[in-house]
């Protein structure tokens, strides 16, 4: 996906304020303080799943992507409709706990007849840990899983992506908190995400 379509402008809500904050705003270096402050040097990761963690997730890459993608929260997104059906557990009070993910713009060549333009879903896991969110997520009925870990600045995320069933792959992700039920997410290729 081109850059340009990572920056369009459109929707409603273009430009609106939420806490003071316009979230179509870009990231500048300068608003990631110190990215690396919580990590804890005793565990054997710095994730909290103890999987492979994501190198460098607050790279020169990741900071690029953050300072040109843009994510609105609009009622018009793509993630604002519920896709996934509602969970009987009331977790919702807090962005941790159990969650539905999906993610496309990139064709998995490990599942028959998959397209860039096709939804991948699958479950997913959020912990939190100081300033950082991690995001454990799956696709292809549990096949293949992946880990994000962000920077949490508010509601805005920024960080990257690994493939755990194939980690020479990672790639940036930036997201938005919009609801303890909505994450919405992006991707170089696309978006990736997150419903309950």
């Amino acid at each position: 996906m081109a850059n340009s379509a990572l920056t369009r402008k459109s929707g409603p809500g273009y430009g609106a304020k939420t806490n003071g904050t316009n979230w179509r705003s870009r990231m500048k270096p300068q608003d990631a303080g110190d990215l690396s402050s919580s990590v804890d040097e005793r565990r054997p990761t710095r994730n909290p799943f103890d999987v492979m963690d994501v190198p460098n997730p607050n790279d020169q890459e990741v900071l690029g992507f953050a300072a040109c993608a843009t994510l609105a929260g609009t009622e018009d997104d793509e993630n604002a409709k519920a896709w996934t059906a509602p969970c009987d557990r009331d977790q919702y009070g807090e962005i941790e706990g159990n969650w539905c993910s999906r993610w496309n713009g990139g064709a998995d060549p490990t599942i028959p007849g998959d397209a860039a333009n096709k939804w991948k879903q699958g479950q997913a896991e959020v912990k939190a840990a100081a300033d950082r969110l991690y995001l454990l997520f799956d696709w292809g009925n549990g096949a293949r899983r992946g880990l994000i870990d962000a920077y949490r600045k508010g509601t805005r995320l920024v960080g990257k992506y690994i493939n755990l069933t194939d980690p020479k792959v990672t790639r940036p992700w930036i997201g938005l908190i919009v609801s303890n039920q909505r994450i919405d997410g992006r991707w170089t290729g696309g978006r990736l995400d997150f419903r309950r």
